[in-house]
């Protein structure tokens, strides 16, 4: 998703060979920069997991197992997006050919989508007088509120000497702050600032450190304690505080709470991207493609969703017994694989980036394994 919010060239893991240009009507033709397929694969399987958590999230009540999974996946799901997003922003510079690729790939979209989702809410009578209004995100479009922020503030962390501490450091005044209202998603924007910033500080050869055998044995592990620890936690923590979207106040905990919650849930977050990034291919494999697409699923999945709900298809008996659920993920799982799909990015590109010139057709590159 986010790597397809920002129009920044994914950077390869490994090496690239340099070959000869080839020559076009007597001018040296560049050619383009070919994907890094663990990048796209980490989309690809972070955008399920999205997917995974909406459709999990009408079946919560009376299910601790679902509710422990939607729990651990909301630890870490977009932590990986903001992280992806701020290593993809590493070359930002606020010239005029890069801000208006942030125009188009991200602004545009937003309002566009911000407009479809308000009028579909209204159509679906959950909000039937709800205004129009830019500034105040609905339902999934505040991602791309926080990316346009965050991108436009790169050069900055670039510039200060402790990035990171900073960022926690706004993160955690944040959410001393109930005063922040709900313009352009401010609250999560600077609760997830962190994420993105710790992005930006990334370079190829730590994704090359979680790619080791001793990261990979380690992964499954990590992940299935995380999973006892969020059944345990079920009826003992309120997993808002992962939703990033509240101050501590709004999540009726007492100000102090909030600071140290924000630590906690940054170091607990951290682990499990690192944890998932470990069980992520780095070679090219059949859903890669779909890696590239991620903007797309994200941004149309949402009305699946919510017309799933308009139209009872949870109010079966048998959608709340495991079969149902797992049915619900399986189905969740190939929608958002179909949205992600290249033939689905041409229909809808005229809304996920209708100001964009069309991509020259290129050869597809050649990925290391």
């Amino acid at each position: 998703m986010s790597a397809d919010a920002t129009p920044a060239p994914a950077v390869t893991l490994a090496p690239e060979r340099r070959r000869p240009p080839l020559p076009s009507a007597g001018v040296a033709e560049r050619r383009a920069e070919p994907r890094d397929p663990f990048l796209d694969n980490a989309k690809y399987l972070a955008i399920l997991l999205v997917a995974a958590g909406h459709a999990w999230e009408p079946l919560r009540e009376g299910s601790r197992t679902v509710t422990a999974l939607y729990m651990l996946v909301y630890a870490f799901h977009m932590p990986v997006f903001a992280v992806i997003s701020g290593y993809f922003s590493r070359g930002f510079e606020a010239e005029p050919r890069k801000v208006g690729r942030l125009l188009t790939g991200v602004v545009v979209p937003y309002a566009v989508f911000e407009v479809a989702y308000t009028l579909f809410t209204r159509w679906t009578s959950q909000d039937p007088d709800r205004p129009i209004s830019l500034l105040d995100p609905l339902y999934l479009t505040w991602f791309l509120a926080a990316l346009f922020v965050w991108r436009l503030t790169a050069p900055i962390w670039r510039l200060v000497r402790w990035p990171l501490p900073l960022a926690l450091g706004v993160a955690m005044l944040a959410t001393l702050s109930p005063s922040i209202d709900s313009d352009l998603g401010l609250q999560r924007v600077l609760q997830f600032l962190p994420y993105f910033v710790l992005g930006l500080q990334l370079k190829p050869g730590h994704f090359l450190l979680v790619r080791r055998r001793e990261a990979r044995t380690l992964a499954l592990p990590v992940l299935g304690c995380a999973l006892v620890v969020a059944y345990w936690a079920v009826s003992r923590m309120d997993y808002g505080w992962f939703f990033h979207s509240e101050s501590a106040q709004e999540l009726s905990a007492p100000a102090w709470y909030g600071p140290l919650m924000a630590l906690a849930t940054f170091g607990c977050s951290v682990v499990l991207v690192a944890a998932f990034l470990a069980c992520v291919p780095g070679r090219r494999t059949w859903f890669t493609m779909l890696g590239a697409g991620t903007l797309s699923g994200f941004l149309l999945h949402g009305f699946v969703a919510q017309a799933a709900k308009y139209f009872g298809w949870y109010d079966h008996a048998w959608i709340r017994q495991p079969v149902g659920e797992i049915t619900v993920t399986l189905i969740a799982v190939a929608v958002m694989s179909v949205l992600c799909a290249p033939a689905v990015q041409r229909v809808f590109r005229r809304g996920t980036e209708p100001l964009a010139p069309p991509a020259p057709a290129a050869r597809p590159a050649r990925c290391p394994n």
